[in-house]
């Protein structure tokens, strides 16, 4: 087998690793534990939830830089399970070690941020909605002086 072939199986493994034991086990328990209404179990899913999404950000940027690297997917798949395991509860340590205390000491900057965006992505549509209406508004002209002096053209030459 080549090498490239190792890397595609590689990926396959992994990403259906990922998809299964990141996403769908973590979802399905989530689900289970909302519908039971345990509280210390929704807890431990939010947790969970939290620190894989900053993991796929932080995946997708190490995937581009550091893939190279020897055992980087198994590394992946190991920290995956450290996440999710109840044994090591690696989601909550994240979360109470660093994810909490550096969100709560920066969560008015992150919501002041957030509204802002919010502002401007609302500024940016109706601006770009507007330039869009006057574009629209210019071709129709445009397309009805033409329509009119082609059939005053036409209508003149059957004359």
């Amino acid at each position: 087998m080549s090498s490239f072939t190792v890397v595609l199986i590689s990926l396959l493994i992994l990403f259906t690793f990922r998809l299964v034991f990141g996403m769908l086990y973590p979802a399905y328990y989530s689900y289970k534990t909302v519908k039971t209404k345990n509280v210390k179990e929704y807890v431990r899913w939010m947790m969970y939830w939290i620190v894989f999404a900053l993991y796929t950000v932080i995946e997708t940027i190490a995937d581009l830089t550091v893939a190279w690297f020897p055992l980087y997917y198994e590394l992946k798949i190991a920290f995956v399970i450290w996440l999710l395991s109840p044994y090591t509860k690696g989601a909550s340590l994240i979360y109470r070690k660093f994810l909490h205390p550096f969100l709560s000491s920066k969560e008015r900057e992150i919501d002041d941020y957030i509204v802002q965006a919010k502002e401007k992505g609302y500024e940016t549509v109706v601006n770009f909605g507007r330039q869009g209406l006057n574009l629209a508004a210019s071709a129709a002209v445009t397309a009805a002086v033409k329509d009119f002096w082609l059939t005053s053209a036409l209508l003149l030459q059957s004359i």
